[in-house]
């Protein structure tokens, strides 16, 4: 019986992810391109997140969007595959971004949602809910030397931005 709920489970996480997906892909959004399935699997995508302000939007980030089987019960998991020098994103890609914890996730919530809510986070660093103390520190004391450290690693790392 469990496996039967299970299949059904993912039937209709993925049903739900076809329509998302197919929204994202014709969004007039522009903070984040290319999305695409990785290997035809609707429960992970890959985009280029492309930031609007400086000093990021030197350059264009490779996140994968993770979906769990339990989507859209369960939140999504993000990655950052380019390094990118910001107080709310680890060494490994990790993000620290609240509308994607298991305590504020709420099922109604849709991926546009969470795409938006990441873009809105590179571009305006919340050093409030730090995953590196380090960086938020230096945003928090001394902006000039963090708008230095981000640009040249977002030149450094950064992937060309996609045409317009």
């Amino acid at each position: 019986m469990f496996r039967i709920e299970l299949a059904l489970a993912k039937m209709a996480a993925a049903r739900r992810l076809q329509k998302e997906y197919a929204e994202v892909k014709t969004s007039s959004f522009r903070g984040f391109r290319n999305v695409s399935m990785e290997d035809g699997n609707i429960l992970r995508w890959t985009g280029l997140l492309v930031p609007e302000f400086f000093p990021y939007n030197q350059a264009a980030f490779r996140v994968e969007i993770l979906f769990p089987n339990e989507y859209p019960f369960k939140p999504p998991k993000i990655t950052f595959g380019t390094k990118i020098y910001h107080p709310n994103i680890d060494e490994q890609g990790q993000v620290c971004l609240p509308l994607v914890t298991s305590e504020n996730w709420k099922p109604a919530t849709k991926a546009e949602q969470v795409i938006q809510a990441l873009v809105a986070l590179v571009n305006t660093p919340e050093p409030e809910h730090p995953l590196r103390a380090d960086i938020a520190e230096e945003y928090i004391k001394d902006k000039k030397k963090f708008v230095r450290n981000a640009l040249e690693h977002t030149k450094k790392f950064g992937e060309k931005r996609p045409e317009e």
